[in-house]
């Protein structure tokens, strides 16, 4: 097996490729070596800000044997095109959430890796962030006694920000808009803290940004513990704001990106500040990766877990689509279209 440095190409250039590749630069395990998108504008500029190299083609890539693995910020539609040819070509693969927009997909991806023998880990940086890991270690400790109930809110504003010609903003590439575009990093930390999602119910609504896309969305969500949760997911709203509050019969945690966590226990009356540093949640989601290459770890977010995560937001564009509450095991049985 190999050692050191975790050679990777990086390919589908935009503002995320560069929040990765700057992770990966803050890592001392990564070297970035080659990079492709279509678009030699970008891949040039990309090349000269990492020092590595430009690739023709993908196929190029494919080809070279010091590549080790892809790092695939490409389009969702083109996810089991480029991950299929990554593990064909014996690559291993870090892809950014979601697997990609149908469940069909999303198992073609997990069936390739599997079949090749390649690591294949998505890319849920939220569900690491300190103030989560401690909530979740204070959850397996017994702190918050029986699950009931929790509520989250993950809202940006993009009027004027958003580029129409972009998959990221149309509903064929991204299919739900908010839903399943920032929407999902929040139903994977209610999974993560809560348990299991079951089942979905949904409204969605555009009320600022241009396109045909939904700006706004509401999910109520079932637990299999039978716990309740709310999402609310915007962007349509005045700035950046993220809540994420979790209720237990013994106690109850609640954060904020402006007032950070508290935590507060039965039978006092005002929670208490919980100080809880800023992690480099990207860099250790990619470090996880370069370790399970490495066979040192499995990913946390592998393809089934991340098939899974995208079964609850079809749940939910299916919800918001027909107005009525969908089961998560109906989207796995095939009903996602």
């Amino acid at each position: 097996m190999s050692t050191g440095r975790l050679r990777v190409a990086c390919i589908g250039m935009g503002w995320w490729s560069d929040v990765l590749a700057d992770a990966m630069k803050r890592s001392e395990r990564f070297e970035i070596v080659s990079c492709y998108t279509r678009s030699e504008k970008k891949r040039e500029t990309f090349a000269r800000k990492y020092a590595c190299r430009p690739a023709p083609s993908y196929d190029a890539i494919l080809g070279d044997g010091a590549v080790e693995a892809i790092v695939n910020t490409t389009p969702n539609n083109v996810h089991l095109e480029t991950t299929r040819g990554a593990a064909e070509a014996g690559k291993h693969i870090f892809l950014d959430k979601p697997i990609a927009n149908t469940i069909a997909d999303a198992r073609a991806i997990t069936a390739a890796c599997r079949g090749a023998d390649v690591v294949l880990a998505l890319g849920y940086q939220r569900r690491r962030e300190s103030h989560f890991r401690w909530v979740r270690g204070q959850i397996d400790r017994g702190a918050f006694g029986r699950l009931v109930n929790a509520e989250a809110n993950i809202s940006r504003d993009r009027l004027g920000k958003i580029d129409l010609s972009s998959w990221r903003y149309t509903a064929e590439g991204m299919p739900g808009g908010v839903m399943l575009q920032i929407g999902i990093h929040y139903t994977d930390v209610l999974e993560y803290l809560m348990g299991p999602i079951t089942a979905v119910s949904g409204r969605v609504a555009q009320l600022v940004l241009p396109g045909d896309n939904p700006d706004v969305a509401s999910l109520v969500l079932e637990h299999e513990n039978g716990a309740l949760s709310t999402l609310n997911a915007s962007y349509a709203s005045a700035s950046e704001y993220y809540v994420m509050n979790v209720y237990g019969k013994e106690a109850s945690a609640y954060y904020d990106m402006h007032q950070g966590l508290r935590f507060l226990k039965r039978g006092t009356e005002h929670p208490a500040p919980v100080p809880c540093g800023k992690n480099d949640a990207i860099r250790e989601e990619l470090e996880e990766f370069a370790d399970a290459v490495r066979g040192a770890a499995k990913p946390e977010m592998d393809g089934e877990a991340s098939t899974r995560s995208l079964a609850v937001l079809r749940a939910g564009v299916r919800s918001a689509r027909e107005g009525r509450r969908v089961e998560v095991a109906e989207i796995l049985a095939g009903g996602d279209s």
